[in-house]
């Protein structure tokens, strides 16, 4: 059956499912079970709080961002609800939104949205179907004492500059495997090089999605051979094969690793938390490296939203709003490192002195952009289970670099017209 065809027909089932709108259902009482990644999982104390404000005893279950998307697709399909308010990722918006799997939250303040600009990354046909919970770009972050160690003045500017600096490192024996990079097949394995694409001057596809990192000049190719190279000389650890980007993000709180490369912004609070990193008086961010001078980068936020065949949509939209208020995305951030989305909120941090790396953080999120510039299409979660998996098969030598691009790019075809 046509990808297509199906979405179709799962949201014409789904219609038939959906709970009574939020203002005519019941007032939100209860138990509430929300589905969150570890980095989206509020601490306990906070969790009491919003039950003592609210009525509403929370539920949290924590999974792995991987593990969480088949959770929603095998339950979606099946017709039945992960939980009553769910992660979703900017990457899964096409494909739910066409299925009809998430209400539309209309019901959000509008100065709450508009406050949240990377809120629009998350409509679908106009609908806002997730509100963003962190604002996460990548930016640049680094141990500056192994810097320090290896007589390196200032962080790397170009991808070049990068490798040699990592090179520089490994031979002073600062330490082993400079370069943090998961090389797994999942999520972290792609955006890491959707990163390294965009440093070396390239995107992926033109305004038709039509491949453009199958050339040998084009940013992808040029990011897979860097992959490719800085495993052959020992600057990214072999086991990366089969780390996930929240287990690289652990090698450099243990001073294991020099550079994570794609290194989340809100990562830098946590980082420089002496009761969390080992290396709090060490960390440093620089902006993106870049091969023509002007650093980029993109986001990839995060969401809560509420499933059409949960039931109790008041209280998942309750804690929805909760979470936004200002005062929690502050705690949020000291607690979890997650960057708040609200502008208004960060604006506040800053000026405080409260934003670690706060000039270099403003500075980068002035070069965000999206990923797609023509909005997250519905097959990007095939396009980027491909990525990875092609990805993790070159680092375990298995294939080439024009081999790897080459079977990215069929992929791609294929995943466009299922």
């Amino acid at each position: 059956m046509k990808r297509r065809t199906f979405l179709s027909l799962m949201a014409a089932a789904n219609a038939a499912l959906i709970v009574p709108s939020l203002r005519s259902a019941s007032a939100a009482s209860g138990t509430l079970t929300v589905l969150l990644p570890p980095w989206g999982t509020i601490p306990k104390q906070m969790t009491d709080r919003f039950t003592k404000e609210t009525g509403i005893s929370l539920n949290i279950q924590t999974m792995g961002w991987d593990d969480i998307r088949t959770k929603i697709v095998t339950s979606m399909v099946a017709r039945t609800a992960p939980a009553q308010a769910t992660e979703v990722d900017w990457s899964w918006v096409g494909q739910f939104g066409a299925a009809g799997w998430y209400m539309p939250l209309d019901m959000i303040p509008a100065d709450t949205v508009s406050d949240i600009p990377t809120a629009e990354i998350f409509k679908y046909d106009g609908k806002l179907l997730a509100l963003p919970y962190n604002n996460d770009f990548r930016i640049l972050i680094y141990n500056k004492a192994h810097l320090d160690k290896a007589g390196i003045k200032a962080p790397p500017q170009t991808p070049q500059e990068l490798m040699d600096q990592a090179k520089t490192i490994k031979s002073a024996g600062v330490v082993k495997y400079p370069i943090g990079l998961p090389m797994s097949a999942t999520e972290g394995t792609s955006t890491a090089w959707y990163l390294l694409a965009m440093a070396f001057g390239g995107d992926l596809f033109d305004k038709d999605f039509k491949p453009l990192f199958t050339d040998k000049d084009s940013g992808g190719y040029k990011a897979l051979q860097f992959e490719a190279e800085a495993l052959k000389a020992g600057l990214i650890d072999p086991a990366a094969t089969g780390l996930k980007d929240v287990e690289v993000q652990e090698l450099f709180k243990s001073g294991s690793v020099t550079f994570d490369v794609a290194g989340w912004a809100g990562n830098l609070a946590v980082y420089s938390d002496k009761q969390k990193s080992k290396v709090a008086d060490q960390v440093a961010a620089a902006l993106m490296p870049s091969s023509t001078g002007k650093s980029r980068t993109f986001g990839l936020p995060e969401a809560i939203g509420v499933p059409t065949s949960a039931d109790n949509h008041d209280a998942a939209v309750t804690f929805i709003e909760w979470m936004a208020k200002p005062e929690n995305e502050i705690e949020i951030y000291n607690t979890l490192g997650d960057l708040p989305p609200r502008l208004s909120v960060l604006k506040t941090l800053n000026d405080e002195g409260k934003l670690f790396a706060g000039d270099k953080l403003l500075a980068q999120a002035k070069t965000v952009e999206p990923l797609f510039k023509q909005g997250t299409p519905g097959w990007y979660p095939e396009f980027s289970s491909a990525v990875s998996s092609t990805i993790n098969q070159l680092a375990k030598g298995q294939m080439t670099v024009d081999q790897a691009v080459a079977q990215i790019a069929d992929r791609a075809e294929s995943a466009k017209n299922r």
